[in-house]
């Protein structure tokens, strides 16, 4: 466990080896709430999607990207000889 002063303005300095595991660095968000016990820091990585793109880091769309990689890594595909097979 480590320790942490809060400073007048309210503000804590996580420790490096706490920012290391996590990857933590400056500039990135903590989510700060409340729990039983006292106050939870959560690091929250913060993406810039393109408005035309946000539809693929949907929840329902990357889990069945996930069903996808998991098919490809299991075989249970098959690869077209041409387009012409799209058809059948």
């Amino acid at each position: 466990m480590s320790l942490s002063k809060v400073t007048r303005h309210g503000q804590i300095t996580i420790p490096k080896s706490i920012r290391d595991e996590l990857s933590l660095a400056e500039g990135d968000y903590v989510e700060v709430s409340r729990d039983q016990e006292g106050i939870l820091l959560r690091p929250k990585k913060v993406m810039i999607v393109d408005p035309d793109q946000a539809y693929f880091w949907s929840d329902e769309w990357q889990e069945r990207e996930r069903r996808a990689d998991e098919d490809i890594r299991s075989g249970r595909i098959h690869r077209l000889e041409s387009l012409d097979d799209l058809d059948r």
